[in-house]
C-alpha cells in the first residue's frame, strides 16, 4: 500500500551570519502564512454537487457535509490548475498522492489526514454511482504522530489535595472535583454537566448511598460502574453545580470495573 508521508524537513532553524560582527546566530524560520483556499471545481462542480446531496440523504451534520465538500472542490480547483484534468475519470492515485505532498509542505498531518480522508469518501461515493475505479485504493492517509499525554504524578496529585484541604465550602468543592477526577477520569465537560438535587434523585445525578455518579458521555453513550473511594460521598452538597436540564444519555463511573462503550 503507497503510504502518504511527510516530506523530510529541515530542522526548523538556520545559521545567517551576523553583516556587521561577523557571527553566527541561530534564527527561527518566518512563519507561514495560510493562503485562501480556491474552491473553484469549475467542470468538476456537477458531481461534487452531487456528493453534497449525498451527504445530505445520509443525515451528516451541514459541518459535516461543509468539510467534505469543500475539501473535494479545494482538490479539483488545484487538478484543474496543476493537472489539467478534465474530468474525474482521468484522475489517479499519483494525483491524490501530489495533491498529499503540497498540503504535508504546508499543514500538520492531522489536517491532510482529514483532506485525504474526505477525498476518499468522495471517491467511494463516485465509484459506486458512475462504476468509475478509484483512484484512492491502495492508498493510505498521512500517518498521523499521537502525542503523548502528560499525566499528575502521585506528589503532585498529593500537593493539589493538600491545596484542597480544609472546612470551608470551596475547599470541600475542590476536594470532591478532585476525588472524582482521580477516581473515574471522566471529560471536564462531563464534571461541569453533574447535577445535585438531595430533595429529587430523578434530577441528580449524585447516588451517595452507592457512591455512584452517572454523567453524560458523548453521542449518548452509556457504561456503568461503582466507584471505591468515600471521599465524594463525605462531601455531601458540594459535588456538582446543583440541579440542571436533563440532557439525554447518561453513563456512571467509578474506580471499580466499567461496563458499557465510553
Amino acid at each position: 500500500m503507497g503510504v502518504l508521508a511527510r516530506p523530510a524537513r529541515d530542522a526548523g532553524l538556520r545559521m545567517v551570519r551576523h553583516r556587521k560582527k561577523g557571527r553566527r546566530t541561530m534564527t527561527a524560520p518566518r512563519p507561514r502564512t495560510r493562503q485562501p483556499k480556491q474552491l473553484d471545481a469549475g467542470i468538476l462542480q456537477a458531481e461534487i454537487s452531487s456528493f453534497r446531496l449525498h451527504l445530505a440523504a445520509g443525515s451528516k451534520s451541514a459541518k459535516t457535509i461543509r468539510t467534505y465538500t469543500e475539501a473535494v472542490q479545494w482538490f479539483a480547483a488545484d487538478l484543474l490548475g496543476q493537472a489539467s484534468r478534465a474530468s474525474w475519470e482521468q484522475v489517479d492515485g499519483r494525483d491524490i498522492q501530489q495533491w498529499m505532498s503540497r498540503l504535508l509542505d504546508r499543514y500538520s498531518s492531522a489536517y491532510a489526514s482529514n483532506q485525504y480522508r474526505a477525498l476518499q469518501q468522495f471517491f467511494r461515493w463516485l465509484a459506486a454511482e458512475d462504476e468509475l475505479p478509484d483512484p484512492t485504493h491502495g492508498l493510505q492517509a498521512p500517518p498521523v504522530p499521537q502525542p503523548l499525554i502528560p499525566v499528575f504524578t502521585g506528589q503532585e496529585l498529593a500537593r493539589l489535595e493538600q491545596a484542597c484541604a480544609g472546612r470551608t465550602f470551596a475547599q470541600r468543592r475542590d476536594t470532591a472535583i478532585i476525588a472524582v477526577f482521580t477516581a473515574t477520569g471522566i471529560r471536564l465537560s462531563e464534571m461541569a454537566g453533574i447535577r445535585y438535587d438531595p430533595g429529587d434523585p430523578r434530577r441528580s445525578d449524585i447516588d451517595l448511598w452507592q457512591r455512584e455518579i452517572t454523567v453524560r458521555g458523548r453521542a449518548a453513550r452509556t457504561a456503568s460502574s461503582r466507584s471505591a473511594t468515600r471521599q465524594p460521598a463525605a462531601s455531601t452538597g458540594t459535588c456538582g453545580p446543583g440541579p440542571g436540564t436533563p440532557r439525554p444519555g447518561v453513563r456512571s463511573c467509578g474506580s471499580g470495573s466499567t461496563t458499557g462503550n465510553r
